[in-house]
């Protein structure tokens, strides 16, 4: 093998542990450094000598504690290489020489997995609401401002504010960087699973981009609520947490069946369920039960309900959409959020008819909450399309695709739009 391509190979290593282990690497980092801005410098520095290293020298037998000890390494150097213009940076390079092992020497698994620490930290109560998730999503997740924007139906500048004030409050604050005891989970976990749910909602349906799914950030998501769970058994506050992980392997039991070969969105009712995933859909419908046996159930827990019954529906035809729509009855009422209550008004629509159903979402339309979420127009371009109402159906289907940014769904609604002009030229 040529020297090009085995430095080519080694380089696409790199850059799949980047997208797999790099939020890993600067969750440890932070906890070394104690530093937002000197943990991210270090990983990236990390990351650029193994791009010169690793193809001299191979890729080692623990590339994260690699990349931890030599991002550790980076950062005090850098440190003394300022000692000279900042008074006491020199004593802080001393200390976190002193204080921090040589990871080389450790397995990958040996190495603490700081990514549920630093949740905890950036969902400190001191921190604003807002600003603990944007900077849980930044930090933990790694998604772009824009990313984040998206998800909270907000602007990238604004999201972009609240990160730098959460990470100067936690300097300033002195914020630890440390699951909190037994005593303090309660009243910290709800800021954690809003954290979690958000995440994983960015992995199931990407915000934007070329796919509909970022797996690598969902499970991602699942595997932290599983450790999250297990750090909260029988703790008082593990009903919650069961339904969210609950709610988040039936969403993902669906995943193979919402593209197609060639990567175009499949609608729920027109997959092919056989590519369900039995083993997520049992382990999910089991903390379902779990959970509302319990009698402590939220709204994560209502929500597994419902992805529940889509899950447990041999056919779309046979879901029991009377039961999806008391479920979100319920859910309302614990959480009055105007996605929810579109939800609901389509589940209205599959329970009622289209004429119900595009009469509650254009009661949302016209309060104007939703108006740059391209759900509400979609939802309500399909009534409108069920109806035989075609041109306000094309308008709708229009205004859905100019706040569309994921392109699978942009290429849907382009062909939801042709059928409609078809449908208006006869």
């Amino acid at each position: 093998m040529s020297l090009a391509k085995a430095t080519a190979q080694v380089h696409q290593q790199i850059e799949a542990l980047y997208r797999c282990e790099s939020r890993r690497v600067f969750a440890t980092l932070l906890r070394l450094l104690g530093d937002f801005q000197l943990a991210d410098e270090a990983l990236q520095d990390a990351f650029t000598a193994a791009l010169k290293q690793w193809p001299l020298d191979g890729v080692p037998a623990n590339p994260r504690a690699w990349l931890v000890s030599t991002g550790r390494f980076k950062a005090i150097d850098g440190l003394r290489r300022q000692s000279r213009f900042v008074q006491g940076i020199d004593e802080l390079a001393d200390q976190l020489e002193v204080d921090t092992p040589d990871f080389v020497a450790y397995a990958d698994e040996d190495i603490e997995d700081d990514r549920l620490r630093l949740i905890f930290t950036c969902c400190h109560p001191a921190l604003a609401e807002e600003s603990r998730v944007a900077l849980t999503l930044r930090e933990i997740c790694g998604l772009s401002t824009e990313e984040i924007a998206s998800a909270f139906l907000s602007r990238p500048t604004t999201i972009a504010q609240r990160i730098v004030r959460a990470k100067a409050k936690i300097r300033d604050a002195r914020i630890p960087y440390q699951i909190p005891s037994a005593a303090e989970l309660p009243e910290r976990i709800n800021a954690v699973l809003q954290v979690l749910y958000l995440m994983y909602n960015e992995g199931y349906s990407a915000s934007s981009g070329a796919n509909i799914t970022r797996a690598d950030v969902s499970a991602e998501a699942i595997r932290l609520a599983e450790l999250l769970l297990d750090l909260n058994r029988d703790s008082g506050a593990d009903t919650e947490i069961a339904g969210l992980l609950a709610l988040m392997l039936l969403q993902e039991s669906r995943r193979a069946a919402r593209t197609d070969a060639q990567g175009e969105l499949v609608l729920m009712a027109d997959q092919d369920r056989r590519l369900w995933n039995s083993e997520y859909i049992d382990k999910g419908v089991a903390l379902v039960r779990r959970a509302l046996k319990d009698g402590r159930f939220g709204p994560y827990s209502i929500q597994a309900a419902i992805a529940a019954i889509h899950a447990e529906s041999p056919s779309a035809e046979t879901t029991d959409w009377h039961e999806i729509v008391g479920l979100y009855d319920v859910l309302l009422r614990l959480n009055a959020s105007p996605v929810i209550a579109l939800n609901r008004a389509v589940a209205l629509g599959m329970r009622d008819g289209p004429a119900v159903g595009a009469s509650a979402v254009d009661e949302i339309y016209e309060r104007g909450d939703l108006a740059d979420y391209h759900l509400l127009h979609a939802a309500r371009a399909d009534f409108k399309r069920q109806l035989g109402q075609y041109q306000p159906a094309f308008a709708a289907y229009k205004e859905a695709l100019g706040y569309a940014q994921q392109m699978p769904e942009i290429r849907f609604l382009e062909k939801r739009i042709a059928e409609m002009q078809a449908k208006l030229a006869k």
